[in-house]
């Protein structure tokens, strides 16, 4: 027999009984029913019942054993009583008692229980991460993990990909975050960076004449921690194409995506990649106040602002006199109450803005009334005139805000996210997606006016070299995100490889010529020489589990994530270096005061 199981402890099941069996795993739960000593056994595979009462020849061994104690047992498979069998378990038919017992590795006393549902604060859970690991939940989430990565690489394959490797320690390049810098032992005072993506490699992969390259890649960005996002490292589906547009690139990409939806999806709907939207950034963010719209959600924003331009509004009025501002609509059907109403009003307050306005209609005389401060000052006509457009009725309500749209948006986004949870308007039961479009390839900053790449810098722009010798900030790019429920799972573009409408793209967002060619100068000296047009895109992994997980935590999903501070607890890191490293590298620590 094996040294250590014969079995996994999922595996047995009636056909076994009678059999000599060994199993190994770790103690789940213990039981003493009146000197019958009950054990779930577990492993990586399922459950166990076995089973020791004093006529076994190890029963005072086994009534030392505690939770989470890994052992090994040999013994006989008995069938359950009938009232006994556990219908919810595969081996749920059977029991196994104990003739012999090897402890394989005693456990000192629990920091956190893996058996049963307990909640423990985060810092503990990631300090005992191989405790945390253990339990049912975790176990699934890592299954996942892998089955989903396995998933894409297959259909990557059989869209004709080949996967390449690209280099983990290379030159730092402005991707949109901070590089984690490496210092040289070899070049004193010179550093290598960790790849943000793999972006320069990929594209110089097409330039080489390879047609399609794709890799699960380690990405690594110095990044302020949030819940969908890891600090420090992920991993994310990347690819590239030669000879392809825009949608060539979405025609590859989406099945892959919708395949690995349908098949980890749990049966929610998935919309076929052919109906899934194409909208353009500044429809999503007037509609949406995003570009990671949630389109689960029915509800779509609307500008209003002539309804209040000289309105006896003075607050949206006066705003309106001023230049680029607006003011937005959120519908709310069903949310025709004032509890309602001013419940979103204060979450506008918690969020930092003075307030929402509002309007809601109700029954009135037979007909229908609008109500609210915003209804009184503006009049009947024009609160009509709103609801005209609006598309609303009896029992629904309005709210609005105002200013310079990228002021109020994120607000506007989160209480539409809001107004359709809590009204039952989000259907939970879909993945809902949506490619946004035509990004601005350019940003101005609102108080020094510089103009700065707002998406990846080597995208193409729309319209070529012409189109850079206009208002920046008129510029589109080939630039795209898919959207799934609220999050950017995939982003991407059909890239720049024209060296001198690269040149000029980089001058106007202030990188002259020889910085151009000092950062990037080995992607400018391949498209000297016969680049291919090109183009593709990254899906990040971590946040596709999440998604399909059903949690909005990416901690629960990685193996050993980093905590909001991006430190690794369980193994002590960032740690300081001993300083005969730091003297091999020819550096020194300033302490921070």
């Amino acid at each position: 027999m094996h040294a250590y199981r014969s079995h996994s402890c999922a595996d047995l099941n009636k056909s076994h009984v009678g059999d000599t069996v060994r199993l190994s795993g770790w103690v789940h739960r213990i039981r003493d029913h009146g000197g019958v000593l009950f054990i779930d056994l577990r492993d990586h595979f399922g459950i166990t019942q076995v089973l020791c009462d004093p006529d076994s020849p190890v029963f005072s061994e086994v009534e030392k054993v505690r939770s989470e104690w890994c052992i090994r047992i040999d013994g006989n498979v008995k069938a359950r009583d009938e009232s006994l069998i556990n219908a919810k378990l595969p081996t749920g038919e059977i029991e196994v008692f104990v003739r012999d017992i090897e402890v394989l590795g005693a456990a000192d006393e629990l920091p956190l229980m893996v058996f049963g549902d307990q909640e423990y604060p985060e810092e503990t859970r990631l300090r005992y991460r191989y405790l945390d690991l253990r339990r049912e939940a975790m176990q699934k989430n890592m299954t996942l993990r892998s089955d989903v990565v396995s998933s894409v690489r297959k259909r990557m394959w059989d869209k004709a990909f080949r996967e390449y490797q690209t280099p983990i320690i290379t030159a730092s390049s402005p991707e949109g975050a901070r590089d984690f810098l490496v210092p040289s032992r070899l070049h004193p005072g010179k550093f290598y960076a960790l790849p943000q993506a793999p972006q320069q490699f990929k594209q110089l992969i097409m330039v080489s004449g390879f047609d399609k390259y794709f890799q699960i890649a380690p990405c690594f960005r110095d990044e302020d921690p949030r819940a969908d996002r890891s600090p420090t490292d992920f991993y994310q589906l990347d690819l590239e194409m030669s000879f392809v547009e825009q949608q060539d690139v979405f025609d590859t990409v989406a099945p892959v995506i919708a395949g690995v939806f349908e098949e980890f999806g749990g049966g929610k709907k998935v919309d076929a990649p052919e109906d899934w939207p194409q909208i353009p950034y500044a429809e999503a963010m007037l509609k949406y106040g995003s570009d990671k719209p949630d389109l689960r959600n029915p509800i779509e924003m609307q500008d209003v602002s002539e309804h209040f331009r000289g309105s006896g509004f003075a607050i949206f009025a006066k705003l309106l006199e001023q230049e680029g501002t607006e003011i937005r609509a959120i519908p709310a059907p069903t949310g025709g109450s004032r509890k309602f109403c001013d419940r979103m009003n204060s979450f506008a307050q918690k969020e930092g803005l003075p307030g929402m306005g509002y309007i809601f209609w109700r029954e009135a005389d037979g007909g229908m009334e609008a109500a609210g401060p915003l209804a009184k000052n503006i009049g009947p006509e024009r609160t009509e005139a709103i609801r005209e457009q609006l598309g609303l009725g009896v029992g629904d309500a309005a709210f609005f805000l105002g200013g310079k749209p990228s002021n109020f948006e994120r607000v506007a986004a989160k209480a539409r996210d809001v107004i359709g949870e809590e009204k039952g308007l989000t259907d939970q039961n879909r993945f809902a997606f949506a490619w946004i479009v035509d990004f601005p390839m350019y940003e101005a900053d609102e108080e020094s006016g510089k103009i700065d790449f707002s998406h990846n810098p080597f995208s193409m722009p729309q319209g070529g070299l012409e189109a850079l010798d206009g208002d920046p900030l008129a510029v589109k790019g080939y630039q795209y995100d898919l959207a799934c429920n609220g999050y950017e799972l995939v982003s991407g573009a059909i890239r720049n490889h024209r060296p001198e409408i690269m040149f000029k793209a980089f001058e106007l967002a202030g990188y002259g010529e020889d910085e151009v060619r000092k950062r990037f100068g080995g992607m400018v000296n391949a498209f000297k020489f016969g680049a291919p047009p090109h183009g593709g895109c990254a899906a990040g992994i971590d946040r596709i589990v999440m998604l399909l997980a059903g949690t909005s935590n990416i901690r629960e999903v990685i193996m050993f994530p980093m905590n909001q501070r991006a430190e690794d607890l369980m193994m002590n890191a960032p740690s300081d270096p001993m300083p005969d490293q730091l003297m091999e590298l020819s550096l020194r620590v300033i302490p921070q005061d």
